[in-house]
């Protein structure tokens, strides 16, 4: 075999490993010392390092430590070229050897089989992977694009929560409605402060600052909204105020909203008839077609005459646009301090060798009362990404289950259907009495109808839990994703993420937890 004679700054890395599986065949060619040898007499007199994974799979690179170190080794430039005996060495998954390669060009770093011709060290194999990347390129975006019409169809279609980010003033309930299961919005603690701002801010005089010294002045509850109850921030600030006044969900929304939307060139999915002035607004962006305005079933908080001139305020207060995207992290959005409640984000910085890195960013630290803990410093924002993505993985998983098991019968679900079939029957005998009803038997009708309601509701509560939990989630538009999960853009990840998370805590203290939306 002819010796290699290249040299470069960096050293020549040498990559074997051994699964279990090779060690049952008694494959006595792929054996670690086997494998070092041939590598070893290719190199020649070259300095090279070894990386050696022993006993691990080559399904993925993650639960590879040396393979881990030597992709480190890598991107800190200390690697010119990776040696190895055979390519399924290096990866048994094609989409992650292209991935890898990859980004391996983007550091200089060619990857040499001793078995096969195929290279990224000739023009030839160059060819034939950026070939293989083109594929790999069209079938991302096939499924991309797939996922994307999968949450317009269902943002579309239904007045329901679509998830992602917890709205202030509100809290997510689980509901039936038109025989379709979703998230509906009812008003939380803080829907009164939500009301209170749009009613002081319709006002010329007052700013921003302004209702936030009101509230803290009247000791109007905007605080203290933990993360457990999911109410939406724990304090307030300009930024989110300003959000919150601008936002069609809370408008009850009628005709006059109706006609302000859709003079702005906006697609309207209902007629004019279902602004009925009691049901918020959905806008969603709707790609090339730009926005469409979809009439929720939550019910708003503020009355539609309020709404738009507080809207009509604010476009005479705008200075500019701010159309910029984070791409800092796919989970943009979604973080929360899991001590405060309060947003957290991930900026990024580069050190004085010109090495970028990324850090989370506490909001909750610069508002009012201020977070009482320190920022999340033993996390970085790579494990909670990982984290995050292992437990989108899991949650899938448990759903395709859940699907399976949602095919036999339910014996508990069917009993308490009964109940409420005969509570029912109980009120519509008991209202049918009321026509000839003196006032003592009235009164006694009326207390009963009222018990026998509230019966039923726990019922219809209790009855929406089980199917919840027996839900058959179409899981098909998430699984392909998150298989080339490394292959997607930022974000195309956070597009997949915000169909499946509420929010997800991070602190140093508990760790990182994942609150699902499906």
């Amino acid at each position: 075999m002819r010796k290699s004679t290249k040299t470069n700054d960096g050293i020549t890395a040498i990559y074997v490993r051994r699964s279990v599986s090779d060690k049952d065949k008694g494959n006595n060619s792929l054996s670690i010392s086997a494998q070092k040898e041939e590598c070893i007499r290719f190199v020649g007199e070259c300095n090279y390092r070894i990386y050696c994974d022993d006993g691990k799979s080559g399904k993925d690179v993650m639960h590879r430590p040396a393979f881990m170190q030597m992709m480190s080794d890598a991107r800190e430039g200390l690697i010119s070229r990776i040696i190895v005996k055979k390519y399924d060495r290096f990866s048994r998954n094609m989409r992650e050897y292209l991935n890898i390669t990859d980004e391996l060009d983007r550091y200089g770093v060619t990857v040499y089989s001793l078995s096969e011709p195929f290279n990224t060290e000739t023009k030839e194999g160059r060819m034939m992977r950026n070939n293989l990347l083109n594929f790999a390129e069209f079938e991302r975006e096939t499924i991309a694009a797939r996922v994307a019409d999968a949450f317009q169809t269902k943002a579309r279609e239904t007045g329901f929560y679509q998830g992602g980010k917890v709205q202030f003033g509100y809290t997510p309930e689980r509901r039936t409605i038109n025989g379709k299961t979703g998230s509906v919005l009812v008003p939380s603690e803080n829907a009164e402060a939500v009301r209170v701002a749009y009613e002081l801010y319709q006002n010329p005089d007052m700013s921003l600052l302004k209702i936030i010294d009101y509230f803290r002045e009247n000791n109007i509850n905007v605080t203290r909204a933990t993360p457990r109850t999911k109410t939406g921030i724990s304090n307030m600030d300009r930024s989110h105020l300003s959000r919150i006044l601008e936002n069609p969900l809370y408008v009850r929304a009628d005709k006059e909203v109706y006609a302000y939307f859709s003079s702005k060139g906006y697609e309207m999915l209902d007629d004019i008839e279902a602004y009925d002035g009691i049901h918020g607004l959905f806008v969603h962006a709707g790609g090339e077609q730009g926005y469409f305005v979809k009439v929720a079933y939550h019910e708003g908080l503020v009355p539609a005459d309020t709404w738009l001139r507080v809207q009509d305020k604010k476009s005479h207060n705008q200075k500019f646009n701010n159309n910029g995207v984070a791409l800092n992290s796919w989970l943009v959005g979604m973080m929360k301090c899991g001590n405060c409640g309060y947003a957290m984000h991930i900026n990024h910085s580069t050190n004085k060798q010109g090495r970028t890195y990324r850090y989370f960013y506490d909001y909750g630290r610069k508002t009012m009362t201020g977070c009482s803990h320190d920022y999340a410093t033993e996390l970085k924002p790579d494990q909670v990404e990982d984290i995050v993505y292992m437990e989108m993985c899991k949650r899938i998983e448990q759903l395709v289950i859940a699907k399976h098991e949602s095919t036999k019968p339910d014996p508990d679900s069917e009993a308490v259907r009964t109940e409420i079939i005969k509570v029912d029957e109980e009120i519509g005998k008991l209202m049918g009495r009321l026509a000839d009803a003196d006032d003592v038997l009235f009164s006694y009708i009326q207390d009963r109808v009222s018990k026998l309601h509230e019966q039923k509701s726990a019922l219809e509560r209790k009855l929406q839990t089980k199917t919840r939990k027996r839900k058959a989630i179409d899981t098909k538009p998430l699984e392909e994703p998150l298989k080339i999960w490394d292959s997607l853009t930022v974000q195309e990840k956070h597009n997949i993420a915000v169909m499946m998370i509420d929010v997800v805590y991070v602190s140093d203290e508990n760790g990182v937890e994942v609150v699902f939306s499906i």
